[in-house]
């Protein structure tokens, strides 16, 4: 669901018109629906109204602080991977006992500025990372609270880049290992607490199953270390579930809470979620200007100026978006097939390959759909482009929440 409709001819955000919002701010830029996220959060918490739980959002998704703010607001933890990334959430009003620091290669001052930050648990990645965080927190004479990320081998069925529940995938710790690292860490590792179990296996996953398919074998880890006297509080269940871009049916959230809960019960445990995509991928869009429509022979580019480093989900997973345009022409109903494409030097900048869509001319404006999710938060200067502008939509009104940067912007820090 999101608040993003056409309006007579016009396409709107929130009821304001996308094309009253270029005029001040230009192209390309990206554009979120405050409802949407805030609808989105609500959904999402309201499936586990009847346990403990923390949604904790993926910051990694869509950093901006106004949207990390959205979501605070609401009572979010956030899910961070990055000491960047607690600084924003802290920023944004964060409540630092709601927050988990995921990922794989986290520094020791990442490590350090955490624990000063009192935050609510590490999910810890490899049996090294235990002692590095061992380490940090005996300097600073403090305990840190950890869930080692525990990879099940269960196949997500997404797409290889975004799968992280195989064995193959550089995430987490064997099923089958983590119960001895649990046990080595209560016995050597003094100033590190065990307090819960993680464990994420992918994201863009529209099937219920694989979720319930790692759940049930964590549950028997939960059994096993509880009976070793540790004193497991969390179970953090990761994120992953997937939006529809073109024809995906994912469950809705009220549906995969039915049987997490299902799964969970007895368990006596506070549930933590990251979810990230299904609460800001239809929540934003990316709205881009035609600059030349070029055919040759009996192919169609439709040239934007919006490019691979604005947008890199097209060029890196081959992903699909909705291409809509702002303003319905005297001319709708028209078609043609066309590549959408970018004004990056690379042929693999696109953002439509042998798209279907309303026949175009310079100067239309144009929304790609689905873009809220590693949209601006994967974004570059690549080719030095200034990254563009971000606005929030919110009722009758619209804010800029990231100005668009200047060509003093890119150099600045450079010698």
């Amino acid at each position: 669901m999101h608040f993003f409709a056409y309006k007579g001819k016009n396409f709107s955000a929130e009821g304001v018109k996308v094309e009253d919002i270029v005029k001040k701010t230009g192209t390309p830029v990206y554009i979120y629906s405050k409802k949407t996220l805030r609808t989105h959060y609500g959904a999402f918490t309201k499936a586990f109204d009847e346990v403990d739980h923390i949604v904790c959002f993926s910051v990694k998704a869509n950093s901006n602080i106004s949207v990390l703010r959205t979501f605070a607001e609401e009572g979010s933890g956030f899910d961070i991977v990055s000491a960047g990334e607690l600084y924003r959430a802290l920023k944004a009003g964060a409540n630092p006992k709601k927050i988990v620091f995921s990922g794989v290669g986290k520094r020791s001052d990442e490590l350090e500025f955490a624990l000063k930050k009192k935050i609510l648990m590490f999910n810890v990645e490899s049996p090294e990372e235990l002692t590095a965080l061992n380490s940090v927190a005996k300097r600073l004479k403090t305990k840190a609270n950890f869930a080692i990320r525990v990879n099940p081998d269960v196949d997500p069925k997404t797409h290889p880049y975004i799968s992280t529940g195989l064995k193959k995938n550089k995430f987490g710790i064997p099923a089958e290992d983590a119960v001895r690292e649990y046990v080595l860490a209560k016995q050597n590792l003094k100033c590190l607490a065990p307090v819960g179990i993680d464990c994420h296996i992918g994201s863009q996953i529209t099937k219920i199953d694989p979720f319930i398919d790692a759940l049930e074998k964590i549950k028997g880890l939960v059994h096993k270390l509880r009976s070793e006297g540790l004193e497991i509080k969390y179970l953090d269940m990761g994120g992953g579930l997937g939006i529809t871009y073109d024809k995906e049916a994912p469950p809705h959230p009220s549906k995969y809470g039915e049987a997490v809960l299902k799964s969970t019960s007895g368990l006596d445990l506070t549930l933590i979620f990251e979810p990230g995509r299904v609460m800001v991928g239809n929540a934003g869009i990316l709205v881009t200007k035609v600059l030349y429509v070029k055919k040759n022979d009996d192919k169609t580019f439709v040239i934007v100026d919006a490019g691979m480093n604005d947008l890199a989900r097209p060029s890196l997973y081959g992903s699909y978006h909705a291409i809509k345009p702002v303003k319905v022409s005297p001319s709708a109903g028209e078609e043609i097939t066309a590549d959408v494409v970018g004004p990056i030097c690379e042929s693999g900048d696109f953002i439509a390959k042998d798209r279907i869509m309303p026949a175009v001319k310079s100067g239309a404006l144009l929304a790609v759909m689905s873009a809220g999710a590693y949209g601006f938060s994967m974004s570059s200067n690549y080719n030095s482009r200034p990254r563009v502008a971000e606005v929030m939509a919110d009722g009758k009104g619209y804010k800029v929440i990231r100005k668009r940067e200047t060509f003093e912007d890119i150099i600045r820090g450079e010698k």
